[in-house]
């Protein structure tokens, strides 16, 4: 079933579409995804990089390569972190969207929690969500 959402950034400046449903939904705590964010994890959810389209301001869209293979998108007048994708793999065609952008409803019935040995030491997960990594 095909799903449509919005997002911006915090001042927004640069707006998105997503044509797809939005799949993998997913609360990472590396250290890299700590730090774009600022927070205890950064939370995704990915979508076939074909259905995204920058609907305005693609020129304050910028990009970070944060490791191998790993490009980070934000937002060059606000900061805000919009996206990541990974060119190496099996996942090369997909996009992850940080879910805290979209401005329209979303209900992830699945999630879970990635890259968990690297979280930070103050943060508890206590959910029911499963713990990888």
């Amino acid at each position: 079933m095909d799903e449509f959402h919005q997002g911006s950034c915090l001042c927004g400046a640069v707006t998105y579409e997503v044509s797809a449903q939005l799949k993998a939904v997913s609360h990472c705590h590396c250290p890299f995804c700590r730090k774009a964010h600022g927070a205890a994890f950064a939370t995704y959810a990915s979508a076939p990089r074909l259905a995204v389209s920058i609907a305005s301001r693609v020129d304050a869209l910028k990009r970070f390569q944060s490791s191998a293979g790993v490009t980070r998108q934000f937002c060059s007048n606000c900061g805000t972190s919009l996206f990541w994708s990974d060119s190496n793999g099996e996942f090369a065609d997909w996009i992850s969207i940080a879910i805290g952008t979209l401005d329209t409803p979303f209900h992830a019935p699945k999630q879970r929690h990635t890259c968990v040995s690297s979280k930070a030491s103050w943060f508890e997960i206590e959910d029911q969500w499963p713990q990888e990594g």
